[in-house]
């Protein structure tokens, strides 16, 4: 799995790098990954066309005087608008001036005109070693590239943003491309400012550092790839049969909600487990739409399975109550979603109880919904809060949300980059319930079959966004 970084592992990372670099290397190597990243944004010709770097003291501001004496050598007007003149990186400023280029303080009256006319405006104001928000003359700065037609391209960054968790509160750049050197930082995964994120390792790769006593540098997130799910998906074999290939359990669907069993068996019987066992009160509506599954009215009569989904459009009444508690007092993993959670923030003691006895529980919240469960968590702050969660109810947490974020209660965090706004639908929620159930039964790790299930999910909407097809039902058709 890739993974990502926190602002310190990186800087952790940096520290090494640059004991075993020459000096200089890594910001010449930084400033190339910019430039060529600027450069693959111009068309024909490149001569002429004006670049304006937004310059701020420290690192990425050399990064950007680099970049921007690598630009003048292909014959681009440069300018640099430095935020603060008098902390600015001398060698890359001085370097750039020699080439042609021009250096401007913020405020000048010429930054306005600048920054309307350039074809490409590059953000090197702040690195990972500040947090948000902005201040003067930097929070104007981004306000205008943002308001510019120019290509954005960001250096390590987007300035504003928040490298661990990807907030923004206030003014930050809205980048079309993310430079970003070493390794991903978490904040990228989880920031819509950030357009197409480059990797450049620049020799800084976190994944291939030790420090001196051999120890490989922490990492923050497991990110789930294609590769993972063909590699971990669990295959029939010879000697398997329905009993072995994992049996799952579904307490779904009401009088007021049928279609949440129908989506949720769907998902369920989509991810190929050897038996789906439904229990509840569609159980007619259920085998009618997936004749392969086995139903019956309730969990106590169902027989055996080895997870159980409970909770898509269940109702929060006390009917709804008592199935609930029999599926919870089992001794197999549960996945609760939708009403199940509900209930749970209404009887907090179930989950404790479960909890207790050390069985694995998943919840899979939106955001209303982990509000309910955790009310003193922001959900805004989603690996934090995620983890905090997790740790809280001895769970595994999938927040749901446009990067889905799972951690385990032993801080495992994963960051699902899959999906599409298409997703945004009713029914979506009871169509990933049912693979993740079905995934559970199988004996997967808990964590890893949560998030293969959340990243083909992910998939599926896509290509349903990519197919013109609305509505949680068209997933059932497009997981593979």
């Amino acid at each position: 799995m890739k993974q990502s970084y926190t602002a310190e592992q990186i800087r952790h990372a940096e520290r090494i790098a640059l004991a075993r670099t020459p000096e200089g290397a890594l910001m010449s190597r930084a400033a190339r990954a910019v430039a060529d990243a600027v450069l693959s944004t111009m068309p024909s010709p490149i001569p002429g066309r004006a670049a304006v770097l937004l310059v701020g003291p420290g690192n990425n501001g050399g990064d950007a005087l680099y970049a921007g004496a690598l630009l003048r050598r292909r014959g681009m007007q440069v300018t640099a608008i430095l935020a603060d003149p008098d902390r600015a990186h001398v060698p890359g400023m001085t370097l750039l001036c020699r080439r042609g280029g021009r250096v401007i303080a913020a405020g000048s009256p010429d930054v306005p005109r600048l920054i309307g006319r350039a074809a490409a405006i590059v953000d090197g104001l702040v690195g990972i070693g500040a947090r948000p928000p902005l201040r003067a003359p930097m929070d104007d700065l981004v306000r205008r590239a943002t308001d510019s037609p120019a290509w954005r391209i960001a250096v390590d960054l987007p300035s504003g943003i928040d490298p661990d968790d990807g907030r923004a509160p206030g003014a930050a750049f809205d980048a079309d491309i993310t430079v970003t050197m070493g390794g991903l930082k978490t904040g990228l995964l989880l920031s819509d400012l950030v357009g197409d994120v480059r990797v450049a390792s620049v020799g800084m790769d976190p994944a291939s550092l030790s420090d001196a006593s051999g120890r490989p540098i922490d990492y923050d997130a497991n990110i789930v790839t294609d590769e993972d799910v063909a590699a971990l998906m669990p295959q029939p074999g010879a000697r398997d049969d329905k009993y072995s290939l994992g049996v799952t359990g579904v307490l779904a669907g009401s009088a007021r909600y049928p279609g949440a069993a129908l989506l949720a068996v769907g998902g369920a019987v989509r991810l190929r487990p050897g038996l789906v066992r439904y229990a509840g009160p569609q159980a007619l509506a259920v085998v009618q739409r997936w004749p392969e599954a086995v139903v019956g009215a309730d969990p106590a009569t169902a027989g055996r399975v080895q997870a159980w989904i409970a909770g898509p459009g269940l109702g929060t009444d006390g009917e709804a109550l008592a199935p609930l508690r029999d599926v919870l007092d089992a001794d197999v993993p549960v996945l609760v979603d939708a009403d199940g959670l509900t209930l749970l923030a209404a009887v907090p003691s179930l989950l404790a109880r479960r909890s207790r006895r050390g069985a694995v529980t998943v919840l899979t919240p939106h955001a209303g919904e982990f509000v309910r469960l955790f009310p003193d968590l922001d959900p805004a702050d989603r690996p934090a809060s995620v983890r905090a969660a997790a740790a809280r109810s001895g769970a595994i947490v999938l927040l749901k949300g446009h990067r889905t974020v799972l951690a385990d209660p032993a801080g495992r965090t994963m960051i699902n980059t899959s999906g599409s706004p298409c997703l945004a639908t009713a029914g979506s929620g009871d169509v990933l319930a049912g693979m993740a159930g079905s995934l559970l039964a199988t004996g997967l790790d808990p964590l890893t079959a949560v998030a293969l299930a959340a990243h083909m999910h992910g998939r599926a909407g896509e290509r349903a966004a990519a197919a013109w097809r609305a509505g949680a039902s068209a997933l059932l058709d497009l997981l593979h």
